[in-house]
């Protein structure tokens, strides 16, 4: 058995891509209790949230990923509101960032634990545009309250790395690892 130990659609529509048949358990830890370096908060969040599902399950294969978004060494969660969106799109705008995902997949034989870093250089943005989006809805459940997926809007200049990684699950570093599981 297969566990993606999240709620995010968009991880749920990603692993379909390279796992045909798996199951959701959400994880139910205090990400706020957690201290790590900003480079390594994802992969214990990622690590936490894997072991809390495979205790239930030792028998099973368990994924958790978890993604943040950082600039000028502050992470940018999920926006709490639409001031608090349009703040984090403002601090974005015609910058570069990076994003981390860390992901854990484990089994009663192995523990993979890693996170992959994309680059990501944003478009210079009016207060119209960044208005424009906010307005859409979709800032509001993604970290740095934006989704690079969302290409009406022309917020990405480039990036370099994992385009999926940006959309919060690393399926090209994860196709290698799932494939020998």
């Amino acid at each position: 058995m297969f566990i993606l130990a999240s709620q995010s659609p968009r991880r749920k529509q990603l692993l379909k891509l390279i796992q045909d048949d798996f199951i959701i358990e959400v994880a139910d830890i205090d990400e706020a209790a957690i201290h790590a370096s900003n480079s390594e908060l994802a992969k214990e969040i990622s690590k936490l949230k894997a072991y809390a599902v495979f205790k239930n399950h030792p028998d099973a294969t368990v994924l958790a990923v978890d993604t943040i978004v950082i600039i000028d060494n502050e992470i940018l969660g999920k926006p709490k509101d639409r001031n608090d969106a349009f703040k984090m799109l403002r601090k974005l705008s015609g910058r570069q960032h990076h994003v981390i995902s860390g992901f854990t997949l484990i089994n009663k034989n192995s523990e993979i634990n890693r996170s992959i870093v994309t680059e990501v250089y944003f478009n210079k943005l009016s207060d119209e545009d960044i208005n424009r989006y906010i307005d859409s809805g979709s800032p509001f459940d993604k970290a740095g309250a934006y989704g690079i997926q969302d290409e009406d809007f022309n917020l990405i200049s480039h990036i370099e790395g994992s385009y999926y990684n940006v959309m919060g699950l690393p399926v090209e570093a994860l196709k290698k690892h799932i494939k020998n599981e």
